[in-house]
């Protein structure tokens, strides 16, 4: 008994371990092929639901059912491996295969006499099979057929697409209006290289479509799992861009609501997921310099893929060149579940864009088109999505202590390698997130590298926060061209070193001894508006959480010297005063304050103008 019980306790550390790499498909195979293993004699097809009818653009799940003979039994046999297939032409589409997530009572025959292998599978529960398939139906309503094989055995299941079929796609309770074009001058640089995104598709399609972090219409990470299916499918990208004397830094930010698994364990799944793409562009005299460097963030790894051959490897090794969709965005593929970004030439990529085809199963691509569109299905084409700044709708959040939402967590003091610019206060590390996992997904200045990470190259949130050293140390760029480590702009490590324009007339000057900013605001109670420098953050003192925000900086409020302030109420229902004028005792913050009598939010602008 005691030899039993120590092979038990061997067996099941070793199916977590294992699990913990997403090992599990390959030791189960390898375990199996130890004991017998029956032929295929049938196989059928089961629809779920089981009357096998389904609207157009629909989806319904299909499962292989594999059978054998145990003497003069049939039995039901664990099998992987189906191929399947939509007879006619246009017939819709199907996902790659997936372990069946719904009830299957019908037991299987373990065919093993191996102990190893009863330990595995007593174990692990054999869920690893992968023998169900997603269809999504076409548009054209008719009946269509799946053909199945595995093992040289053939199925076939007739699916009706009807528009009279019970819908089964949940209403959205979310819309969101057009975005107001934010006065950012990198804006059209982000537009200009904005990637092509190849999204694979999996039996959760929803959970596939990049989205904005309230897609659900708040912005509390912790119930984003649970609200997917009635928060907005409209399409966003994150993005913001950074500056040196001799390139632009463009970082875009792809957010999910679910990392999500046919098999959830060890923390495999999690609640928010939000991977990314650096963009390092060599300014050459033209509006919109020369893109050398994509860098793409995959699981805690980062990839490096170039369009100038003359840049050779560095710390990190290159993965390949870009490829561009309409010559200026770069392509990328990301995969299904757990959202890992990768360029298009990448073998990690399962998609073509020569050919437009997912390898392996559905997918939808999306382009840039300044409005957020929602995929009609699991495998649209060209869906337009818009773009969001990072600064204004994460940064200005996430500073510890200015923000009443769920919305970060994990908050932690930026250490960076090399001498580096570091930042002087606490900022949320990652998305608040409960459900399966606690606080997986990390907002960029959250990312890190494994490899650089170990070696000391870079530290947690350095890739993101200081593009320039980043990469300058994953790669090596040309010797007879200069790149320069000292930023122009970089807003969250505080640097602004841009020309100001010439201040119009009626205005302050720009110059040191003047500050101007622009500030529009949603406020349901009393808030107060701190201004700093060029750093502008919100403390409720009574009501909700402050909504959609906007700053604009004519200049940033000079320090060194007391100054005179006054503010200007522009659009707003209630009182907006200077409840504060900046002083060394209060390190040079201008405290505003905006008090909204009535229930229900209301809209703020207003102008603070600061001189000697």
């Amino acid at each position: 008994m005691r030899g039993k019980t120590i092979l038990f306790r061997m067996g099941v550390s070793l199916v977590f371990a294992v699990a913990a790499f997403g090992q599990l498909d390959r030791l189960g195979e390898k375990i199996a092929r130890l004991g017998k293993k029956l032929p295929v004699t049938e196989i059928r097809l089961r629809s779920d639901p089981p009357e096998a009818r389904v609207r157009p653009f629909e989806t319904l799940v299909v499962q292989v059912l594999a059978y054998g003979q145990e003497g003069e039994q049939k039995v039901r046999l664990r099998r992987t491996g189906a191929v399947m297939r939509v007879k006619e032409p246009s017939g819709g589409w199907l996902s790659k295969p997936f372990a069946f997530q719904g009830k299957d009572e019908e037991p299987f025959f373990e065919e093993s006499q191996s102990r190893a292998w009863n330990i595995f599978a007593g174990a692990s529960g054999q869920f690893v099979i992968k023998d169900a398939f997603l269809y999504t139906a076409p548009q054209t309503p008719g009946k269509y057929h799946l053909v199945a094989e595995l093992e040289g055995k053939q199925a076939e299941i007739e699916i009706e697409v009807t528009p009279e079929a019970p819908s089964r796609r949940k209403a959205e309770s979310v819309e969101f209006p057009p975005e107001r074009r934010r006065d950012d001058p990198y804006r059209p640089l982000a537009e200009y290289y904005a990637p092509f995104l190849a999204q694979e598709t999996w039996f959760e399609p929803k959970a596939d479509y990049p989205c904005r972090f309230d897609f659900d219409g708040d912005w509390h990470g912790d119930n984003n799992w649970d609200n997917l299916e009635q928060g907005s499918s409209q399409a966003f990208v994150y993005y913001t861009a950074m500056e040196t004397e001799t390139h632009w830094f463009l970082i875009y930010n792809v957010f999910h609501a679910r990392d999500y698994s046919d098999r959830c364990v060890v923390g495999t799944c999690h609640e928010n997921d939000n991977e990314g793409i650096i963009l390092t562009i060599r300014k050459d005299g033209s509006r919109f310099g020369r893109l050398q460097v994509m860098e793409t963030l995959a699981h805690n790894n980062v990839y490096s893929m170039v369009a100038d051959r003359r840049i050779a490897r560095g710390a990190h090794d290159i993965d390949g060149a870009i490829e561009f969709y309409q010559e200026t965005h770069p392509a990328v593929f990301i995969e299904s579940g757990g959202h890992g970004i990768y360029g298009t030439l990448s073998p990690h990529s399962r998609y073509s864009l020569a050919r437009d085809e997912f390898r392996e199963g559905t997918g939808v691509t999306f382009i840039y088109k300044g409005a957020p569109e929602r995929p009609r299905h699991a495998a649209d084409r060209l869906v337009g999505y818009d773009l969001l700044p990072i600064y204004e709708e994460w940064w200005l959040k996430a500073r510890e202590g200015t923000w009443d939402a769920r919305t970060f967590d994990d908050y932690f003091l930026y250490q960076p390698f090399g001498d580096r610019p570091s930042i002087d206060f606490r900022i949320g590390g990652a998305f608040f997130g409960r459900k399966e996992a606690a606080n997986k997904a990390k907002p960029f200045w959250g990312w890190h590298d494994n490899a650089t990470l170990k070696r000391k190259i870079l530290a947690v949130g350095q890739w993101g926060l200081d593009p320039a050293y980043s990469v300058s140390r994953n790669l090596r760029f040309p010797a007879d061209e200069p790149f320069s480590l000292e930023y122009i702009y970089n807003p969250y490590l505080g640097i602004d070193r841009r020309p100001r324009p010439p201040a119009q007339p009626g205005e302050p000057s720009s110059g040191s001894q003047s500050g101007r900013v622009e500030i529009e605001v949603e406020v349901d109670g009393t808030v107060d508006v701190l201004i700093s420098g060029e750093t502008v953050r919100f403390e409720v003192i009574s009501g909700q959480a402050v909504g959609s925000h906007n700053v604009r900086f004519g200049a940033p409020l000079p320090r060194g010297a007391d100054l005179a302030c006054r503010v200007h109420k522009l659009a707003g229902r209630g009182r907006v005063t200077l409840a504060e004028q900046p002083s060394a005792a209060n390190g040079h913050t201008a405290r505003v304050r905006i008090e909204d009598p009535r229930g229900g939010a209301d809209s703020y602008r207003l102008r603070l103008e600061c001189g000697r």
